[in-house]
C-alpha cells in the first residue's frame, strides 16, 4: 500500500481554517456515529434511486461527512491532509468551502447517475440502506441504486484534481508500507496514475445494476476529480500571483 504523507509545496497564503475544520467535522460525526443509537447511514447517506426520484436531496450533501469505517474516514483525511491546505491557501477560505462542496455534489452525481442507469423498478428488491440488511441476499444480489452512498471522497477528488492543475511541480512524499519507507515522487505521476486507476475501475462498472466486491463509489471520484481539474485551471492564475 502506498500513502501520500506530504508534498514540497510551500502554502503560505490563506490560514487553512476549512480544510483542518472539514477534518475535525469529520472525526468528530465518526466518533458520533459509532456511538449514537440508530442508524445514521440509512438517515443521511444518499441512496441512488432515492435521489433520482427527487426524494432525500438533503443527502447528497449529508453523505460526504459519513465513513464506513476507521480505515474509510482514515484514508480520506490523509489525503485531506495532504493536498486540501495548499489550494485553500490560495484561493481563500470561502472559495475553497464553496469548491470542496461543489467537487462533493458532482462526484455524488456522477456516482448516482452510473448507479441508476440501467436500473428500473422492477431491479429494486431491497429496501434503501438493504447493504446493512440485505433481504436475505447477498450484497452481489442488491442492486447497487439501493447501496447508500457515504464518504467525502467525492470532494477530496475534486481537491486532488486541483491540485494537479495547480501544483503540477510539486512532489509528494508517499510511504510504501511493505518496504517501510518514504520517497518524494512528482505529483502528477502519483495523480495521474491514481486517477488512471479510478477510470477504469469506472469503466468497468458501466452497465453493472448489481454493486461490486469492492464497494467502491468509483464515479464520485471520476467525477469530482474531474470538476477539480476543471476549477484549477481557473484557479491556476491565483498561484503565479501569489510568487
Amino acid at each position: 500500500m502506498i500513502i501520500p504523507i506530504g508534498d514540497t509545496q510551500v502554502r503560505g497564503g490563506h490560514l487553512p481554517i476549512v480544510s483542518y475544520t472539514f477534518i475535525i467535522l469529520n472525526v468528530a460525526i465518526f466518533l458520533y456515529q459509532t456511538t449514537v443509537q440508530g442508524n445514521l447511514v440509512c438517515e443521511f447517506a444518499a441512496v441512488p434511486y432515492d435521489v433520482i426520484n427527487g426524494q432525500n436531496l438533503y443527502t447528497l450533501i449529508t453523505s460526504m461527512f459519513l465513513h464506513g469505517s476507521y480505515m474509510h474516514l482514515i484514508g480520506n483525511m490523509i489525503f485531506l491532509w495532504v493536498f486540501a491546505d495548499n489550494i485553500e491557501a490560495i484561493i481563500g477560505s470561502w472559495k475553497f468551502f464553496l469548491f470542496y462542496i461543489g467537487g462533493g455534489l458532482l462526484g455524488a452525481i456522477a456516482h448516482i447517475y452510473f448507479s441508476t442507469y440501467n436500473t428500473s423498478l422492477a431491479d429494486i428488491q431491497c429496501m434503501p440502506c438493504s447493504i446493512l440488511t440485505p433481504c436475505g441476499g447477498t450484497v452481489e444480489d442488491i442492486p447497487s441504486a439501493v447501496i447508500p452512498m457515504l464518504g467525502a471522497s467525492g470532494a477530496i477528488s475534486a481537491v486532488m484534481g486541483a491540485y494537479l492543475m495547480m501544483f503540477p511541480k510539486s512532489k509528494i512524499k508517499i510511504l510504501v508500507l511493505i518496504l517501510f519507507r518514504s520517497f518524494y515522487i512528482p505529483a502528477v505521476i502519483f495523480l495521474v496514475i491514481w486517477f488512471g486507476q479510478q477510470l477504469f475501475s469506472g469503466i468497468s462498472t458501466i452497465g453493472a445494476t448489481e454493486v461490486l466486491s469492492e464497494d467502491v463509489a468509483w464515479w464520485a471520484h471520476i467525477g469530482g476529480f474531474a470538476f477539480g481539474m476543471i476549477c484549477g485551471l481557473i484557479y491556476r492564475p491565483l498561484v503565479y500571483l501569489r510568487r
